[in-house]
């Protein structure tokens, strides 16, 4: 795809497994609005042979919470079982705007977290969660952590690469033990 690699792209989801017969397959979505990216005429892309390779889809529809997409030229069982495991992404440009405080989850991965004392609590290795609720797995010297991506005491600036935390007392591993040790 011209202008774009795949390694700077965003991921959007998997394909599961086929559905039915015709040539549908169930994603396992990594997007907060699958109705949105999976829309009927709209094209993702993914990775075969090192050549990425758009796939444009044909039809939508959700089923037990999870999108089941049809691609266009797909149409058959066999066809869509040659889908599976296929990694579903988008150029970053094709992401929509996010209200206010709230993040896409690729932006928050490999951030520095920090105390705002400045202590170093780690770095974001996962989230958790949809993007009005996300969970930041954070690892760091005191091993892993889970912290409320709240703006009750999370402040982020995308530019450091910087989400500054002022915790609750015993949210976070070591504090606890801290005050365990203290008693």
């Amino acid at each position: 795809m011209p202008g774009h690699a795949w390694d700077d792209m965003v991921l959007v989801g998997r394909i599961a497994r086929p559905q039915g017969n015709r040539g549908d397959v169930i994603i396992d979505a990594d997007t907060d609005f699958p109705g949105e990216r999976f829309a009927p005429g709209g094209t993702v892309f993914t990775e075969r042979n090192g050549a990425v390779v758009p796939l444009t889809i044909a039809g939508f529809r959700m089923h037990a919470g999870r999108p089941v997409v049809r691609f266009d030229g797909t149409s058959s069982i066999d066809e869509a079982e040659a889908l599976r495991g296929l990694v579903l992404k988008v150029p970053e440009t094709a992401l929509g705007e996010l209200p206010d405080g709230t993040w896409y989850h690729h932006e928050l991965l490999g951030c520095r977290v920090k105390t705002k004392d400045g202590r170093e609590v780690g770095k974001v290795i996962s989230i958790q969660g949809p993007t009005e609720r996300s969970i930041l797995e954070i690892d760091g010297p005191d091993g892993r952590t889970l912290v409320p991506l709240t703006a009750a005491f999370c402040s982020v600036d995308l530019a450091a690469r910087v989400v500054e935390i002022d915790p609750p007392e015993g949210l976070l591993l070591a504090e606890a033990t801290d005050a365990l040790e203290d008693l």
